[in-house]
């Protein structure tokens, strides 16, 4: 299974796991399997590249404008935005927080597209203006990408998050989620109290427990794909 579209409801078709679960499946992979974490992120990068450019009427010249986080979610962004610009795609991508905060594979990802050149900003989420930058960074955008937070995440939100998360959704622009739409609660399925607005999510390994809790989860993840990042979790 590389990518896998789900039909909303049937949950018992799908690997469904819980935060928690995805973090020791991700260990699991990393430490018995010796699968790289860099590996693990280009998967799951590439499987969200390829809905991504589905979703664009053509991908050559189509503008494209990536927020990324701090952690793994904004890795997996700069994975998609390097892999974007390769299919011809103008690719902007958006740093939302402080640079010196992003480590390991995300660093390490980032630090890529930083060689190849890719326009690269950096939002301070404590500043003014922040609609009016995210207005600049999205004008001409055909689709963004949330890559901010990934499942992780949880408690309320801070106050500049969620001031981002609303910001991105007030642009009314195709957006498709990483993994889970930012600002979700992966385990209950409920905004933090905002969250990203997504047109598709691509989440990795399984179905995240917080989709199945609510019979409106697809306002909020639009169509979910389940994508592979290369080792499959065994199922019941």
């Amino acid at each position: 299974m590389m990518l896998q579209k789900i039909i909303a409801g049937q949950w018992a078709d799908y690997a469904v796991m819980t935060r928690q679960e995805v973090r020791d499946f991700d260990a699991w992979a990393i430490r018995e399997m010796g699968m790289p974490g860099v590996v693990l992120m280009e998967n799951a990068g590439r499987g969200c590249t390829q809905v991504i450019c589905d979703r664009l009427a053509a991908v050559n010249g189509a503008k494209v404008a990536v927020f990324c986080g701090a952690g793994n979610n904004g890795g997996d962004g700069c994975v998609i935005a390097r892999l974007l610009t390769n299919c011809g795609a103008e690719v902007r991508v958006v740093i939302c927080g402080q640079r010196d905060k992003i480590k390991g594979d995300a660093l390490t990802n980032l630090e890529i597209i930083e060689r190849m050149g890719l326009p690269i900003s950096h939002l301070d989420l404590l500043s003014k203006g922040l609609p009016q930058r995210i207005g600049e960074c999205t004008e001409g955008c055909s689709l963004l990408v949330d890559a901010l937070f990934g499942t992780g995440l949880s408690g309320e939100l801070r106050s500049e998050c969620a001031q981002l998360i609303a910001c991105i959704n007030a642009r009314r622009m195709p957006v498709v989620a990483v993994d889970i739409p930012s600002g979700l609660d992966c385990d209950t399925g409920v905004p933090l109290p905002v969250c990203i607005e997504a047109d598709a999510t691509v989440t990795f390994v399984a179905a995240k427990k917080g989709f199945t809790l609510s019979e409106d989860i697809l306002a909020v993840t639009g169509d979910i794909f389940i994508a592979s990042i290369g080792i499959e979790p065994q199922r019941p």
